[in-house]
């Protein structure tokens, strides 16, 4: 059984913990407002891209003669990875680098069969 002194340790050991809990959440919810504002703004420039695209891919879709709009066999892949260097984003790393590995697997074994 515990005594008073252990008790009372205890119960300031918690009320610690509480306090660096709330801070932590207070700092999470700023970061999450200012990555909310960073989406909000760049959506202007991705949906201007997107019809930019679209528009392109449009143009080459209609001449028979352009060059990347021909179908080819594969010889080379390039693969061209974006990770990120800030935060707490670990999981996404992970994520990225496993997806990669998969990718390079997979086009090594389906351009060494044409070979």
């Amino acid at each position: 059984m515990a005594n008073l002194k252990e008790i009372r340790t205890r119960i300031t050991s918690v009320s610690s913990t509480k306090k660096i809990t709330s801070a932590m959440k207070m700092v999470s919810a700023a970061r999450l407002r200012k990555a909310h504002d960073s989406v909000t703004q760049i959506k202007p420039f991705s949906k201007k891209l997107s019809e930019l695209l679209i528009n392109l891919s449009m143009a080459l879709e209609d001449k028979d003669d352009n060059p990347y709009a021909k179908k080819r066999e594969i010889k080379k892949v390039l693969l061209v990875i974006i990770a990120s260097n800030r935060g707490l984003c670990g999981a996404f790393n992970s994520n990225v680098v496993k997806k990669t590995i998969e990718l390079v697997k997979f086009f090594r074994q389906n351009l060494i069969k044409k070979i």
